[in-house]
C-alpha cells in the first residue's frame, strides 16, 4: 500500500482515478492500473459523478477523494424538486427512442437541450425499425435530421449484428452516455455492446458492498480490453427537467431556433410575440416545424415559472 501523503498536501501531488460508480455518498474509483475501490469525499455530500477524474489518497482499505478535476462536459437535469448529474467528461450522448412504444418528443427535445448546454455531441438512436410504426417515427424525427442531428436506425433485438456494425465504429475511443426513457430497449443495447456486462456490474457492486446492482445508479462499462472506449448506462427516466437553464438562453440551445435568431430586430427577443423576429418569420415560412414551436412555448412557460419561484 502506498504511503499516505500528509494531510493538507497539495491535491496536484495526489494520484488521479476515475469515478466508475456512485451510490449515495460513496463512489467506486478505478486507478490507471485497473484497481477498483470504494472512496468517499471529505464533506457530508458527495459532489462526484460517474466519469469524473478525481485526486485521491488511501485511508485504511478505502480511498478519500480530495478534489475533482475540471470537467470537459456535464449532463444534468433539474426539476423543481431535485437536480441530478448524469455523468461528466462525456464525448458522445446517444438519446434512445423507439418506434413502439411511442416516444415523447418533449423529453427528446429536453435531453438534446441539456446536451447542447453541457457541450456534448448528441445523436438520436431510433430502435425497433423492424416494426410497422417505423415510418411514422421517422417522420416525427425529420425536423431533427433537418437541424443536423444524426438519426441512427437500429433493431437491437431483430438485427443485433447490424446494430453492432453501425454503432461500434462510432463509440471507438470515446466515452459515450446512453440515455432514454424506460421501454426503449436501452438495457438490451448495453448488453449487446458490452462484453461481460454482468461481470462489470458485479465488480462495482462488490466495491460498493451492495450485493447487487440497482438500476437507479449510473454505471460505467469498458467496451474494450485496452480501456479506450467506454459506455455509460443511466437509469431510465420519464421526466427530464431543464430548470438549470435560464429562459433567455433556451433558443440558443435549440438548433432550429438558433439558426434564425440572428435575424431578429431586438437583441433580447423572446421569439414569441416581438415584431421583426427572425424565428417567427421562419415559423411562418414552415422552416421550423409546428411541433418544435409547441415545445419551445412549453419549455419557456416552464422556465419562466421556475424563475418566478426563486
Amino acid at each position: 500500500m502506498s504511503a499516505r501523503p500528509p494531510r493538507g498536501a497539495p491535491s496536484s501531488d495526489l494520484a488521479v482515478a476515475r469515478v466508475v460508480g456512485v451510490h449515495g455518498r460513496h463512489s467506486v474509483i478505478e486507478t490507471p492500473g485497473g484497481r477498483r475501490l470504494l472512496a468517499h469525499g471529505r464533506g457530508k455530500k458527495s459532489e462526484t459523478v460517474v466519469g469524473d477524474n478525481v485526486r485521491w489518497q488511501v485511508s485504511g482499505d478505502e480511498g478519500v477523494i480530495e478534489s475533482v478535476e475540471p470537467r470537459t462536459s456535464l449532463l444534468k437535469r433539474q426539476d423543481e424538486w431535485r437536480s441530478k448529474n448524469f455523468a461528466a467528461n462525456i464525448d458522445l450522448l446517444l438519446v434512445m427512442v423507439a418506434t413502439d412504444p411511442p416516444y415523447s418528443e418533449s423529453q427528446l427535445a429536453r435531453a438534446l437541450v441539456a446536451a447542447e448546454d453541457g457541450r456534448i455531441d448528441a445523436k438520436i438512436v431510433l430502435n425497433k425499425i423492424d416494426l410497422p410504426e417505423a415510418a411514422a417515427a421517422r417522420e416525427r424525427l425529420a425536423p431533427y435530421r433537418a437541424m443536423g442531428y444524426d438519426v441512427l436506425e437500429v433493431a437491437v433485438k431483430a438485427d443485433p449484428a447490424g446494430t453492432k456494425a453501425l454503432l461500434q465504429p462510432l463509440l471507438e475511443g470515446k466515452t459515450t452516455l446512453v440515455l432514454g426513457p424506460s421501454g426503449m430497449g436501452k438495457s438490451t443495447l448495453v448488453n449487446l455492446l458490452v462484453p461481460h456486462a454482468d461481470a462489470q456490474v458485479g465488480e462495482i457492486s462488490k466495491a460498493l458492498k451492495s450485493g447487487k446492482h440497482t438500476t437507479t445508479t449510473t454505471t460505467w462499462y469498458w467496451l474494450d480490453d485496452a480501456h479506450r472506449s467506454a459506455l455509460i448506462d443511466s437509469p431510465g427516466f420519464q421526466e427530464f427537467g431543464i430548470h438549470h437553464i435560464e429562459a433567455p438562453r433556451l433558443a440558443s440551445l435549440m438548433r432550429d431556433y438558433a439558426m434564425y435568431f440572428g435575424d431578429c430586430k431586438f437583441a433580447n427577443c423572446t421569439h414569441r410575440h416581438e415584431p421583426s423576429c427572425g424565428v417567427r418569420a421562419a415559423i411562418a415560412r414552415g422552416d421550423i416545424a409546428p411541433t418544435r414551436e409547441r415545445i419551445y412555448e412549453e419549455l419557456m412557460d416552464e422556465l419562466e415559472r421556475a424563475a418566478s419561484r426563486h
